[in-house]
Parts: structure tokens; sequence; C-alpha cells
């Protein structure tokens, strides 16, 4: 049974990982990458569409990311979407191609968007105390139906602190990871 519940909060400790993940990943740090694009939608035959499941998104240099829509006529609309985006950046295009120079970012800013890590990083820490406060309910719960003893409750609350403590470390590394490639110059 504490396996079980073990099993279970691993599982809501990644899923809750894979999120910080992702909003991370929008977060700029002054070098080009291709996911600041991934929250990006065009109208695409009148649904939604990521611009990396219609264009070829790549990354030419530190600076600079090249979108290239699979269909000339998409140019226009997938300018407009990215500038809509409120990204920081201005597109331009030469007909063919779409690009996004990627500007430096001021100390303010830097500033800004370490605030913004930390903040997305203290909501990972809560969703990841929300999985332990689950955890230790389904524990109580199954010794209060007689399926584990106290002891194996005492044990069983010991474990799950100690995977608690660990994705919350891990959170914390991957912040410091980040707030470091910010601030980088």
């Amino acid at each position: 049974m504490v396996n079980d519940v073990l099993k279970d909060l691993e599982g809501s400790i990644a899923k809750a990982m894979d999120a910080f993940s992702r909003e991370l990943a929008k977060v700029r740090t002054g070098r080009a990458n291709a996911t600041m694009l991934d929250s990006v939608r065009v109208d695409y035959y009148g649904v939604p569409t990521p611009v990396n499941q219609m264009a070829n998104v790549t990354v030419q240099d530190a600076r600079l990311i090249v979108v290239k829509p699979w269909e000339k006529r998409l140019i226009g609309d997938v300018e407009k979407a990215i500038r809509d985006a409120g990204l920081g950046v201005n597109p331009s295009s030469d007909g063919e191609i779409i690009r996004l120079a990627i500007p430096p970012l001021t100390q303010e800013r830097r500033k800004e968007m370490t605030k913004l890590v930390n903040k997305l990083g203290e909501e990972a820490r809560v969703a990841v105390r929300g999985c332990r406060r689950e955890a230790r309910e389904m524990l109580e719960m199954a010794q209060k139906d007689g399926d584990i003893t106290e002891d194996e409750l005492d044990q069983g609350q010991k474990k799950i602190q100690a995977v608690i403590d660990k994705g919350i470390e891990k959170i914390d590394g991957v912040v410091e990871k980040k707030q470091s490639e910010i601030m980088e110059v």
C-alpha cells in the first residue's frame, strides 16, 4: 500500500515538474530558443495551430530565429501571431521566411525575468507540497481502514518527505540554472 502511494506521488511530482519545465521554456534568456514560439498560435484553416506545426522553426545563431512557413500565403498570418504574442520580438520577412532578431536583455529586464523564474519555481514547489498532502491523506485513510499499521504509516510519511525533499531540491536546481542563464551577459 505504501509503495503504491509512493508511486502515485512520484508520478504527480513528475507531472508538476513537466508543467514547470514547459513554463520555464517560455521565459526568455536573451539568446534565441525555438521553444519561445511554442505558445504562438496561428489561424490555419480555421484552427488555432502552433507555429512549429505549420512551419520550420530554426535557430540560426544566438540572436536569430528563422521561421519558414510551409505555405507562403501564411507568412502574414504567422508574422501577426508572433507580433501579437507579446514575446518582445519584432518579426521581419522577405516573402519567403520570417526572421526574429532577439534583442539583448537590459539589466532591468533580466531582474524582472529572474523574479518571474522565482515565482514559477515557488508555484512548482506549492504543487509538489500539494502532492505531499494528498499522499499523506491516502496513507492516513489506509491506516484508518486498517490496511496499514501505525508504524507503516510513520515510515511511509518519512519516505514521502524524502521524495518531496528530492523534488523540491530538483526545482531549486532548475531555478538556479535558469537564473544564471538569464543573468549571463
